[in-house]
């Protein structure tokens, strides 16, 4: 039988990574992050294959999104590169998927301690909720899982990224392949130990893939999006349906979950072009 999964892969989650300078294109250590990245992309597939799945797409999801070279992929992946892709972190997924998982994913803005923490854009957003509860990207992201019906089968990242998780995939694997020490440091697994671990979860969670159910939201779905500084909320109104609740803070509430999550996409690009990242 046939199994199908999608992997949104970030960057920051990877064990070994602690900097920007690791991961964004043309500083002198992308390169090494990009090899510790893949080996761990790597890894999921070559575990969810000896659990039986078959095919794979990969959307590359950090930053110019351009961090995996398609050759290196192993199981035959399809892989979505580039910017500005209409579901952002999401692209590619629908109803023929049977499981997603998030690779090297990292904690939201506002938690305790996990490294490099950021809810999308670090340059504008101070803090998200989805009915009241604060989510970083695997919340968010997991509204176009929950429109398609998909479960999230597995989350990579740290013990931040794993906690924010849970309340949506409770049935997920969590690997976690560092200790965020704060949000520039970490105790990190040695790579090989990490693909290790990811190799073993992503089996686990192939196989038990028919216990897993989809995401689920209590409709409809309030979306509040706090930014830095009030006249982001101010450019964020100019979008139909956005609500402002306080100077720096707008909200927007509706029950198809796809187009709540085109609008926070929408607002994220918007008001990116009001800060230098």
């Amino acid at each position: 039988m046939r199994m199908k999964l999608f992997l949104s892969t970030d960057f920051e989650g990877t064990s070994g990574i602690v900097a920007w300078e690791q991961i964004i294109e043309g500083n002198a250590e992308y390169e090494q992050g990009r090899r510790l990245l893949t080996a761990e992309v790597n890894a999921v597939i070559n575990g969810a294959m000896q659990g039986g799945a078959s095919e794979f797409v990969v959307n590359d999801a950090h930053h110019a999104m351009r961090n995996l070279h398609p050759q290196d992929l192993a199981g035959r992946a399809t892989l979505i590169t580039g910017k500005h892709k209409p579901l952002y972190m999401m692209q590619g997924l629908d109803e023929s998927f049977d499981g997603v998982c998030f690779v090297s994913y990292h904690g939201s803005i506002g938690a305790e301690r996990a490294v490099l923490s950021h809810t999308y854009n670090p340059g504008a957003i101070w803090e998200v909720r989805l009915n009241g509860e604060i989510v970083g990207e695997s919340g968010l992201n997991a509204l176009v899982a929950a429109h398609y019906g998909v479960p999230i089968i597995l989350v990579s990242g740290d013990e931040a990224t794993a906690h924010e998780a849970r309340n949506l995939a409770p049935q997920a694997e969590m690997i976690i392949v560092k200790e965020s020490l704060g949000r520039f440091a970490a105790s990190h697994l040695h790579p090989d130990v990490a693909c290790e671990m990811l190799q073993a979860g992503a089996e686990r969670a192939a196989r038990n893939i028919g216990s897993m159910r989809p995401p689920q939201f209590q409709l409809p779905v309030h979306v509040e999006i706090t930014f830095l500084v009030a006249d982001m909320a101010e450019t964020a109104m100019w979008i139909r349906g956005v609500e402002r609740v306080s100077p720096r803070t707008v909200k927007v509430s509706g029950e198809h979950l796809l187009d709540l999550y085109r609008t926070f996409v929408t607002i994220v690009l918007l008001t990116r072009a009001l800060v230098d990242r």
